[in-house]
């Protein structure tokens, strides 16, 4: 294929912006109203979709306390996405909006419903990342003592996705007729009970939401372990990924594709994201200088190490900054994200881990220049993986106006100006535009 051009997302929470920055909105208000603009903007600049993500509960694990977390607004408080998500798709008319979902807090029925009411409601961008949860104070918030082993969230989760593909699948491409000489709207020989009776989940159905303008959203997914690739390869339209370095991204596309390959599946439909935190500035020193402040800033290191602890359970406040950890570490939380943080054997102290590639846990291959710098090592980076896009983010997930503007108005139109990213959509949902290229 001769199209080098690839995807960019953007990986985002509903939590507050850069709210102690000068160009910050000041973590006010709630309405939603920074992020349907920030969607709008990055609409301008032909983005395939902006994914929110989410966690079901306000952490403890940094220092044994909420404070953290709560003292910084970085890991709480944090807003449901799926409203946000259609707010952001009504006041835009090209963009895909994806919601982080849990399995764990939604029952299949209620899940297939809300995820086809809310494509409909985008007109068909609207996509569902999948998650199962990693955190036993999430499952504390619905009658669990703690999770199940990550093994055994993959095997419910793997029953939970074909439940959801009947539910997607219970309702025929043309059973809505609206046949007003006959007064029949819905043709009831095209809508069909499930009735799946599993080892988890026995639901009858049908929905009772007529199909959506794609048959279901579109499926992201972030699995890094080999249980979750293989969890990726099989459901995922689109997979997130943060490597540690360009050898490191192309090893896992290749490994996703192969999977893929072995499920019976075509890889090209799978679209790998790799997160990446560009800085910009005029010139290059004016970039460096930049990053450097980032990682200069007194709140940095306990940002991170506060987010780290939050999404693999394990309180990074007790191990001494400027040391290397003390031993390997595992998890039932999220063991892809804490392998790429600890990068064990490496020797490097905990602080060398938090600034590593440009801030650790948001960063695949580090990107600092000016527009036309970036833009071009991007390329480069992309060429030689083979695709398929980047998903853009911040280092701890805050966001000011000045960031996005940075990005839609001085990278995106260095990346257009060589070909590497779409200037205009050649489809109205989610799914095609995906499959473009």
């Amino acid at each position: 294929m001769d199209d080098k051009r690839f995807h960019l997302g953007w990986f985002m929470n509903f939590t507050p912006d850069e709210w102690q920055s000068p160009f910050g909105q000041g973590g006010e208000p709630w309405d939603g109203q920074f992020y349907i603009e920030m969607a709008q903007t990055l609409e301008r600049a032909c983005f395939d979709y902006m994914m929110i993500e989410d966690k079901l509960m306000v952490s403890e694990a940094y220092g044994g306390s909420a404070e953290g977390g709560l003292r910084t607004g970085m890991m709480a408080p944090k807003h449901d996405p799926v409203p946000l998500a259609v707010a952001m798709g009504m006041a835009t008319s090209r963009i895909g909006v994806v919601a982080t979902m849990s399995t764990l807090g939604y029952p299949p029925f209620l899940m297939a419903r809300l995820s086809s009411t809310v494509d409909s409601l985008t007109k068909g961008r609207f996509g569902w990342n999948v998650v199962t949860s990693a955190e036993d104070l999430a499952a504390q918030n619905f009658g669990l003592d703690k999770l199940p082993p990550r093994e055994l969230r993959y095997e419910m989760a793997d029953e939970y996705m074909e439940v959801m593909d009947k539910l997607f699948g219970s309702w025929d491409a043309d059973a809505v007729v609206r046949d007003r000489a006959r007064g029949v709207y819905a043709d009831h020989t095209k809508v069909h009970p499930i009735n799946h009776v599993g080892k988890f989940y026995k639901v009858r159905g049908p929905l009772n939401t007529v199909r959506s303008p794609q048959g279901r959203p579109v499926y992201v997914q972030a699995g890094a372990s080999p249980r979750g690739r293989d969890f990726a390869a099989k459901h995922a339209d689109s997979i997130v990924s943060v490597a540690s370095g360009v050898p490191a991204m192309k090893a896992f596309r290749d490994d996703i594709r192969a999977r893929a390959i072995t499920l019976g599946r075509d890889p090209d439909t799978i679209k790998v994201m790799f997160l990446v935190t560009p800085t910009l500035g005029e010139t290059a020193r004016d970039a460096q200088d930049k990053h450097q402040r980032m990682l200069e800033s007194p709140s940095f290191i306990d940002d991170m190490l506060a987010s780290i602890s939050a999404i693999t359970e394990i309180d990074f406040a007790q191990f001494e900054l400027d040391r290397p950890l003390p031993h390997q570490l595992v998890t039932n939380g999220e063991q892809g994200s804490l392998d790429k943080f600890q990068n064990w054997g490496s020797g490097k102290t905990l602080r060398e881990l938090v600034i590593d590639g440009s801030g650790g846990l948001c960063s695949s291959v580090e990107l600092i220049g000016t527009p036309d710098q970036v833009a071009e090592r991007m390329g480069e980076v992309m060429a030689e993986i083979g695709g398929d896009g980047f998903l853009i983010c911040t280092p701890v997930l805050r966001v000011s106006r000045r960031y996005i503007t940075e990005i839609a108005d001085g990278l995106v139109p260095a990346l257009q100006r060589r070909g590497l990213t779409r200037t205009h959509y050649a489809h109205a949902m989610l799914r095609d535009n995906l499959q473009e290229f």
